[in-house]
């Protein structure tokens, strides 16, 4: 089984691996919109819908979970910040208040949490489905109207297509560089906090050296190739087909159940 780091392209024959790049990064934009207002009956639609999702790519639990993986700390952070900082009716009554465990902290970090994981799915679903020239491609036709204020959709394009490429580069590195440490007797599971602070910062400066070296050689390597500031051709022309305009009306059906739910007392 193949499991890729977040931002890591998954090949495949599914619909939403054959849809047109553009109409997929349209639908994570407006998911991302309806995620940051979403409450009540809303949270489920857009659950249910990612689990459509999930199924219609065909990508396991197993392959999400390991992919959000790198980001569970942060998550669990998010959680806890909201968990003892949230004024409200004490979660644990025979626990003092001075420990700032409240319901209301346990509801708004679980809702926050559920935001962020949304988020980092849909983007996860956009990359794994959709291979770096695709979404580069996809990225420069749609802001390709910009070209006439200034904008160099192209340019734009070429960094957010590194950022995608570097960040699972960056992650493979991390995972190498822990891996050596283990096998030279570091230890980074046990001991005081201190301890594990100074064996977590042990990783940072060749994590860092390493990033500059792949930024200094990707450097060297479009300058070899000859890369100017000039309008370029594409070697595929997107073409919208009848899926995609399924997959354009099912976007918009989801935008208006959204908006039916919101006004519902």
């Amino acid at each position: 089984m193949i499991i890729p780091a977040l931002g890591g392209y998954l090949p495949g024959d599914t619909p939403l691996h054959r849809l047109d790049p553009r109409v997929k990064i349209i639908g994570m934009l407006v998911l991302s919109l309806i995620i940051f207002d979403a409450t009540g009956l809303r949270i489920l639609l857009l659950t249910s819908f990612f689990a459509v999702l999930i199924v219609a790519s065909r990508i396991s639990l197993h392959q999400v979970a390991m992919s959000l993986r790198p980001v569970m700390p942060f998550m669990l952070l998010l959680f806890g910040v909201h968990l003892f900082f949230t004024d409200g009716t004490p979660l644990f009554p025979f626990l003092p208040r001075w420990m700032g465990l409240t319901q209301q902290g346990a509801e708004a970090g679980a809702y926050v949490i559920w935001q962020f994981a949304c988020l980092v799915t849909a983007a996860m679903l956009l990359t794994m489905t959709t291979s770096p020239s695709e979404l580069v491609g996809g990225i420069e036709r749609l802001l390709g109207p910009f070209h006439r204020i200034g904008i160099r959709p192209s340019e734009i394009a070429l960094m957010i297509s590194i950022a995608l490429r570097f960040f699972p580069l960056v992650l493979e590195e991390y995972e190498q560089i822990r891996e050596a440490h283990l096998s030279r007797g570091a230890d980074f599971s046990s001991g005081g906090l201190r301890r594990r602070l100074r064996a977590a910062a042990a990783l940072t400066m060749p994590l860092l050296l390493g990033a500059l070296r792949r930024g200094d050689e990707l450097t060297s390597a479009i300058e070899a190739r000859g890369y100017r500031r000039a309008a370029r051709t594409s070697l595929r022309e997107f073409k919208f087909r009848y899926p995609d305009a399924i997959a354009m009306v099912v976007i918009a059906f989801l935008v208006v159940a959204d908006f039916l739910i919101s006004l519902l007392p």
